[in-house]
């Protein structure tokens, strides 16, 4: 669901620009009152983690499309929805400047609409509510499928929104609506399922971890860690070689309407969008997650790896250098 500069106007992405940075300095005022010191290696690994599930791509059988993890909802069930909010900032931040995946005019409007929702919505008002009632696997599964289905399904309608409002390409708000929404309700239930998936792992070894919820821990968070870092590692630097390459929902929905993937915005846009991707040419140091003028697919195992060590040393460091978390007393 990355969006492009292509499809952004500057007048709407200084919206949404604004609206996220509301959202992120509210969740950081949030996180600080929570002063929990803990949260800090939590943050970096499962921010990691996200980092490197968004690199694999799962085929959508009998469409040609393919989806991957938004990452929202799983970062707000461990970390709380500001601390995951603000993991997912780093995440989405990373891939924009180093890796060239989603536009930099665009990174407002990515993040309310691909951590948004899964955080404040997703979590807040479909996850939280319905497991309070068990921590079941059952109940775990089906509220980790209806927060991720809700979320994807209100972040495909904001891109919809947010390109016909920018009034840039030649897209029909209709045909747009009825492609995006579909195709999203089917990410949507595999990104729930893997949700599920990880949830269900950390209640059965290390409960604490979990957002608001104590049990019997029967793993040291050393090991969930370690354990966490190891999978991260091993879908950064070999499960991303077998992604889909078919185009994800969004670039799906757009070759549909107009009949390719790439969009050209209206020539009063075109400098604005230049400039976008020509600050992203000079800080993208693998674009597209490969070696520059290069096919070499160890390119792929290199970003999947060195994006995910980014990733959690910025969500580290952010923590540290804001003083999220301070020692009490």
């Amino acid at each position: 669901m990355h969006m492009a500069d292509a499809l952004v106007a500057p007048g709407v992405a200084a919206t949404m620009y604004a609206a996220s940075t509301a959202a992120a300095a509210y969740s950081v005022k949030k996180v600080r009152l929570e002063n929990d010191i803990k949260k800090i290696p939590v943050m970096g690994v499962m921010s990691a983690f996200v980092f490197a599930t968004q690199m694999i791509n799962f085929t959508i059988p009998g469409t040609g499309s393919s989806g991957h993890l938004c990452g929202g909802l799983l970062l707000s069930i461990l970390l709380g929805p500001y601390a995951g909010f603000l993991s997912m900032i780093s995440v989405l931040l990373i891939q924009c400047l180093l890796f060239a995946d989603g536009g930099l005019l665009a990174l407002g409007s990515n993040i309310w609409n691909m951590a948004f929702y899964g955080c404040f919505i997703g979590y807040l008002l479909i996850y939280r509510p319905m497991v309070k009632r068990s921590m079941k696997s059952g109940w775990i599964i089906l509220a980790s499928v209806l927060g991720s289905v809700v979320s994807l399904q209100l972040g495909a309608l904001s891109v919809t929104l947010e390109t016909i409002a920018s009034g840039i390409t030649a897209l029909s708000f209709g045909q747009f609506l009825l492609l995006m929404q579909p195709i999203h309700l089917a990410i949507g239930t595999v990104e729930g399922l893997i949700t599920a998936a990880v949830v269900i792992f950390v209640n059965n070894t290390r409960p604490e971890l979990l957002h608001n919820y104590a049990g019997k821990n029967r793993v040291s968070f050393k090991q969930v860690i370690l354990i966490l870092s190891a999978v991260v590692v091993l879908i950064g630097g070999g499960l991303s070689l077998v992604a889909s390459a078919n185009p994800d929902g969004l670039e799906w929905s757009i070759e549909k309407v107009t009949g390719s993937t790439e969009v050209a915005p209206e020539n009063k846009y075109a400098d604005a969008v230049k400039a976008a991707e020509d600050i992203q040419g000079k800080t993208a140091v693998l674009p597209d997650y490969s070696f520059a003028d290069s096919n070499l697919v160890l390119g792929t195992s290199v970003s999947g790896i060195f994006g995910s060590i980014v990733v959690a040393l910025v969500c580290v460091g952010c923590g540290i250098l804001f003083k999220f978390f301070k020692k009490k007393g």
